[in-house]
């Protein structure tokens, strides 16, 4: 016996997360959803295929509150960074607040391994009580919901860790350099710190880009050149052009540096000898880890 699916109901919503994601109109975002049955990355995916979406806004926003904050060693070798939400503005910029995303910041930073998990980070000990502890009493205080939603914490052994947090306290990013600790890369590690926060790279080389990324740009990039009639035998080479520009797009070392567009990062990064970007950390409050 045939089961028919339920339809989702599609509420308003769900119409407006799906806009603020991808730009189209709200009826073209209505009929992308009912086609999904409510799940909004497919609708997304959907609106992109049928070339309706602008410029992919990045997926899986929410509607948090919150500063990051960043502590770092003088000398480059390390640094941590953690992000703190709450509901508004309101408690954010509170002196409470302030106070709290900082002490957690240096707990981080100064008492916390390198490499340590949001998990691990939880369970360990601030004032005789457990950190989550401690973030659910100053949670109880405000009457919000506040939590600590991440944390990262780089140690370079003989190498460089740069940071850069905007001025807003919204936006925060940690890099890793091996292979130098001179001055030179010092100032590089800070540079590339700042164009992370800019142009927002998912990886630090094409080959590192997750699988399923560039699975779903195949699949769009497949939908885009059968619906634009491209004869069957280059639409395969039109494709791998459309993953290659996604990936230079996507990739650290890919990109133009921000400053200077004539120079992509792997670039300014061979003028240091021995350089290498090993990791970075983008924390962006609103944003969804991945």
């Amino acid at each position: 016996m045939q089961v028919e699916m339920t339809q989702r109901a599609i509420s308003t919503k769900d119409i407006m997360d799906l806009r603020s994601r991808t730009g189209a109109g709200m009826m073209d975002c209505k009929k992308a959803l009912e086609e999904a049955n409510g799940d909004l990355p497919l609708a997304g995916e959907i609106l992109r295929k049928k070339g309706i979406a602008k410029a992919e806004k990045r997926a899986g926003r929410d509607a948090s509150q919150g500063l990051v904050q960043i502590e770092s060693a003088a000398d480059g070798s390390t640094a941590a960074m953690v992000e703190l939400n709450c509901e508004t503005d309101f408690v954010a910029r509170t002196d409470g607040f302030q106070q709290l995303v900082a002490r957690l910041t240096m707990h981080a930073f100064a008492d916390s391994p390198v490499g340590v998990t949001l998990e691990a980070l939880l369970a360990e000990s601030l004032d005789g009580k457990a950190i989550a502890e401690v973030v659910q009493e100053f949670s109880g205080k405000t009457g919000e919901a506040v939590t600590l939603k991440r944390v990262a914490h780089f140690g370079a052994d003989g190498g460089t860790v740069g940071a850069y947090r905007h001025f807003n306290s919204q936006v925060g990013v940690i890099v890793e350099l091996a292979g130098s600790r001179s001055e030179e890369a010092k100032a590089l590690a800070a540079e590339i710190a700042l164009h992370i926060a800019s142009a927002d790279p998912v990886a630090v080389s094409p080959s590192d880009i997750p699988a399923e990324m560039i699975e779903r740009e195949r699949r769009i990039a497949e939908e885009q050149v059968a619906q634009e009639g491209k004869p069957e035998a280059i639409r395969a080479k039109i494709v791998e052009g459309k993953l290659r520009k996604f990936a230079a797009e996507r990739a650290l070392l890919e990109q133009p540096f921000v400053k200077e567009e004539s120079m992509t990062i792997g670039q300014m990064v061979a003028t240091v000898s021995g350089a290498r970007i090993v990791r970075f950390a983008r924390f962006k409050v609103g944003e969804a880890s991945r």
